[in-house]
């Protein structure tokens, strides 16, 4: 019995204990993993990278490479893909004309030109009145200036140039003996003891190469890309192995050449007995290129695309911007979406390939590469779960609640920072999603465990108001008891009314069990779309519906979003109506108005009973709104606060500038049209509409006049009526000297 009392105290759980459970439970986890990650966290690791990619922002590249871009513009100018191969072999005599230091082509040329003169030599035969002899024919065949390939051929033999091919992986049964890439360098291993089928490089299959004519290029290299599970380029293979024999890439052999190098040598572990042997790098010249165990280099992205120069094919070929490729590493591609060779990377999902391989030579050139080391991020990754997990479980067990969430946020924020200024910043790569995750939930389990043993308050505030406020009000009640209060406070904020037209009539023709079930069928439709769209239901009063945007839960895009609910709303109304028509049920059209401003936002009413609720001047001017929709024949009306907020992504047509009841400033009225761009003839009859109004403005009502009787007959709106009866009015009684336009409303 003595015994058990004592342990009793030790097995009692305490959130302190709980989170210094799930943080061994953590640690032994890791253990587990040994030397390779599950996918997942290599898949989160590499989504922080690209967080850290774009926390960092563009690096203006500072080495000699350019991009010449088969373009929109090129293939609109010299036409579609492929081109004649005496077109290419020109631009590639241009540029070698210019001094380029190497050319890099990231394209290939895998099937003879079919538009070479020399394929229609026979049937030129045929349209002469006699036979030319054989031997004739043959040499008109073999004629260099008949045969675009033979062209281009010549034009890369004579200028520093790397054709590219692709190797094909997987075994499709057309591999060719005779298709075999021809690099011109030479490769060794270090340690030179290994073979090369000892290293642990890329397979390939086959080799999709060139065409015997045009690969006269200095060498050839591959520019394969292999993306990961996501579907993202953050590797490269250096090197890749086809037949036991290792081959180069197109941006390998392009540095070769550039800086005169003829060999380059793969670096392979010593360590071990197993084979495949782990490649460590690349020495070219007196340069070390780290890269993973496979060969391939990490890529350290300069910024999303367009972040090297380019220069369009078109240009190049009418010997342009030739002055701004001396002495640069030259690659040729296309960011044509039409070609297809667009890459998803850490900064964009549309990139150009061919400004992968530019990115690659950079990196080389400026040696910031970045490298891996998994036994520092073994390390790290021990002593984050370790102080941080035993850290945090105290400060969550015996500090405030308050105290406990920021220093959580603390621990992950400095986490982050510590690995974006101590490691990625220094081109080193650090995954620490583990100790991340395991500090989420150390938060969450710690939180959990003080929820159910020590949140009597919150369930209290939830059992009591949860049946009448919003689930958002509740949750925030139950963070913030002291909230309880009638003070609210002033935010910027966007308000919606919404009645049915001719309620009092339609509820005349139902019986009071008909009228419950069609408004709770409406009510129902309407509060989703609020909900739906990030709104508020504030109240419904009768057959109206009043919405907030913006609070309780913050909403930068309030306006947006109220106005793409009215949309929605009006969308659903006719689904309903339809489903009403069937039922015998009378037809029912709505009016809405909208507006934006500051607003008193809180808990407003009695000390024994309160609603959360907006108030204020510009409440009051959305409810005028939604009643001046009978005056224009519109079902939507937004104040000008509100197209402001909304940015130029709506198409709004402006209605008027009136005093509602109760506002002795003017405030211009607009109907929303549309999201996005209208159609061309709503555009037009929307623009004249306006030029109308402006000669309304300006008293030159019969400009007005002229313009609206034209839209009148095209298209019957109320609204034109309504101005139409104005300008008859103004021409026999003109309004006074000190009229400003504007329209006054008498009524609500």
């Amino acid at each position: 019995m003595m015994i058990r009392h004592r342990l009793k105290p030790f097995f009692t759980l305490s959130p302190f204990k709980v989170g210094c459970l799930v943080t061994l439970a953590a640690v032994l986890l890791f253990a587990s993993f040994g030397q390779r990650k599950p996918e997942i966290l290599e898949t989160l690791d590499n989504r922080l990278t690209d967080t850290m990619f774009r926390w960092r922002g563009t690096v203006k590249p500072n080495q000699p490479i350019v991009i010449v871009d088969i373009d929109e513009k090129s293939l609109r100018t010299v036409g579609q893909w492929p081109w004649p191969r005496n077109t290419v072999a020109r631009m590639i005599h241009n540029l070698g004309a210019a001094g380029a230091r190497v050319i890099g082509l990231d394209i290939v040329f895998a099937e003879a030109d079919r538009t070479s003169p020399k394929n229609f030599v026979d049937e030129l035969q045929q349209l002469l009145p006699m036979q030319l002899p054989p031997e004739t024919m043959a040499e008109l065949k073999a004629k260099e200036s008949l045969d675009h390939d033979l062209a281009l051929g010549k034009a890369l033999g004579a200028t520093p140039s790397v054709l590219g091919y692709v190797f094909q992986t997987q075994d499709d049964g057309l591999k060719n003996q005779t298709d075999i890439p021809f690099p011109s360098g030479t490769t060794r291993l270090a340690p030179d003891n290994l073979r090369y089928e000892d290293i642990s490089l890329f397979r390939a299959y086959r080799a999709i190469t060139n065409v015997v004519a045009v690969a006269q290029g200095r060498s050839e290299g591959f520019f394969n890309v292999f993306p990961d599970a996501a579907g993202t380029v953050r590797k490269v293979p250096l090197f890749m192995m086809m037949d036991n024999i290792p081959y180069p890439s197109l941006a390998m052999e392009m540095l070769r050449i550039g800086i005169g190098a003829q060999e380059t040598t793969i670096q392979v572990s010593r360590q071990g007995q197993t084979y495949p042997r782990d490649v460590l790098g690349v020495e070219l010249g007196t340069t070390f290129i780290p890269t993973d165990e496979k060969g391939q280099i990490t890529i350290n992205f300069r910024g999303p695309g367009q972040t090297y120069p380019y220069l369009s094919a078109v240009d190049i070929l009418a010997g342009k911007n030739l002055d701004r490729v001396q002495g640069k590493y030259v690659l040729i591609g296309t960011s044509a979406a039409g070609l297809l060779d667009l890459r998803a990377t850490p900064f964009s999902n549309i990139y150009p390939g061919v400004e992968v391989h530019a990115n690659i030579i950079d990196n080389i050139l400026s040696h910031d590469p970045f490298t891996h080391d998994i036994f520092t991020e073994i390390g790290i990754t021990y002593a984050l779960l370790l102080i941080g997990g035993f850290g945090l479980s105290a400060l969550l067990a015996y500090a405030t609640p308050l105290a406990g969430g920021l220093g959580g946020l603390l621990l992950i924020l400095a986490t982050l920072a510590g690995n974006y200024f101590f490691f990625f910043s220094h081109s080193q790569l650090v995954g620490l999603s583990y100790p991340l995750l395991t500090i989420l939930t150390i938060f969450l389990v710690v939180t959990l465990f003080n929820y159910f043993f020590e949140g009597r308050q919150k369930r209290f505030i939830s059992s009591a108001f949860g049946h009448y406020v919003s689930p958002q009000i509740v949750h925030q009640l139950m963070e913030h008891p002291e909230r309880l209060s009638l003070q609210g406070e002033q935010k910027n904020l966007t308000v919606l009314f919404s009645d049915i037209k001719g309620f009092t009539t339609i509820s005349e023709k139902m019986t009071s069990e008909e009228l419950g079930r069609f408004m709770n069928e409406y009510l129902t439709a309407m509060s989703r779309i609020v909900l739906e769209s990030k709104g508020t239901v504030d109240k419904f009063i009768g057959d109206a519906v009043m919405a907030i945007w913006g609070a309780p839960l913050e909403d930068d895009d309030h306006a947006a979003n109220c106005v793409r609910a009215a949309f929605t709303m009006m969308a659903k109304l006719k689904t309903l109506r339809a489903d009403w028509q069937k039922r015998d049920l009378p037809e029912v059209d709505i009016r809405i108005g909208i507006n934006t401003g500051i607003m008193s936002v809180g808990n407003f009413g009695s000390d024994q009973r309160f609603d959360y609720t907006v108030m204020g001047d510009n409440v009051n001017l959305a409810s005028r709104l939604e009643g001046a929709n009978k005056a224009y024949g519109t079902n939507i009306i937004i104040s000008e606060y509100t197209k402001a907020a909304l940015g130029e992504g709506f198409y709004c047509r402006l209605l008027d500038l009136v005093r509602v009841k109760g506002k002795e400033m003017p405030v211009r009225i607009y109907e929303p049209l549309c999201e996005g761009e209208p159609e061309p003839e709503l555009k037009k009859e929307t623009e004249a509409f306006t030029e109308a109004l402006r000669h309304y403005a300006n008293r030159e009502f019969q400009e007005a006049t002229e313009i609206i009787l034209a839209l009148n007959t095209t298209t019957r709106l109320k609204i034109y009526d309504l101005y139409l009866d104005r300008l008859a009015h103004f021409a026999i009684n003109p309004p006074p000297d000190d009229w400003d336009g504007s329209f006054t409303f008498t009524s609500k």
